[in-house]
């Protein structure tokens, strides 16, 4: 396949897929504006061997539609997975507890995760509205600690609330708290695991913007 037709193929599996160029680029280790000049500018020429290796799993096609040599066996397009192999998600450049932040498309990102589609179906996770920030502050000590990488799930905020760890909004400052609803319909605590930091009880919901549900967290070991 020649570099124009691979172009248009990984344009077609994108729009498919209903995917984003900045989202590969970061899959790939790339900064984000690389995937739309490739498609659009053709610039690099052709991916890299390991670019391609990885958007072909990615997307569930053999190697040769992206580009590949022309002895690998071919896939048609057409079988693709009902859902990706794996979900891209953005790692923001913002914590909670450190002030303002919007967790949506604008936030600046500074790289990306990528997790098993599957994985995420099993937490009930449907992988949209999805977003890694860093945990600021020993407020949930011991539960999520001072530098941690959280998920916070977007699509699971104010409308389910329920008793969880949630990234929210209070007093115009980000913060990832513990929710424990209250007997008072409507009511519910914002509580910090660490017992030095302090609690709020009985919150008026009006005062608080939740944000999303936290669904996962990952930390450096030693």
């Amino acid at each position: 396949m020649d570099n124009v037709a691979a172009r248009a193929a990984l344009d077609r599996l994108i729009a498919e897929r209903h995917e984003r160029y900045e989202a590969l680029s970061r899959l790939i280790g790339r900064n984000p504006a690389y995937i739309q000049q490739y498609i659009k500018r053709g610039t690099p020429r052709k991916l890299d061997e390991a670019d391609r290796r990885v958007l072909a799993r990615y997307f569930g096609v053999e190697e040769r539609v992206l580009g590949g040599p022309e002895d690998t066996p071919v896939v048609s397009l057409s079988r693709k997975r009902a859902t990706p192999a794996v979900v891209v998600v953005p790692r923001l450049a913002l914590g909670a507890s450190a002030g303002a932040g919007s967790l949506d498309d604008d936030e600046r990102a500074s790289g990306a995760f990528a997790f098993d589609a599957a994985w995420l179906r099993t937490m009930g996770v449907k992988g949209e509205g999805l977003s890694i920030i860093r945990v600021d502050g020993e407020s949930m000590a011991p539960t999520l600690n001072d530098g941690d990488d959280i998920m916070v799930d977007r699509a699971d905020a104010a409308p389910r609330l329920r008793d969880g760890i949630y990234v929210l909004r209070l007093d115009d400052m980000l913060m990832v708290k513990r929710v424990a609803m209250g007997p008072k319909r409507g009511r519910f605590s914002v509580l910090s695991d660490n017992p030095h930091y302090p609690d709020w009880t009985d919150i008026d919901p009006a005062l608080v913007d939740i944000v999303g549900r936290v669904v996962w967290t990952g930390r450096r070991v030693g």
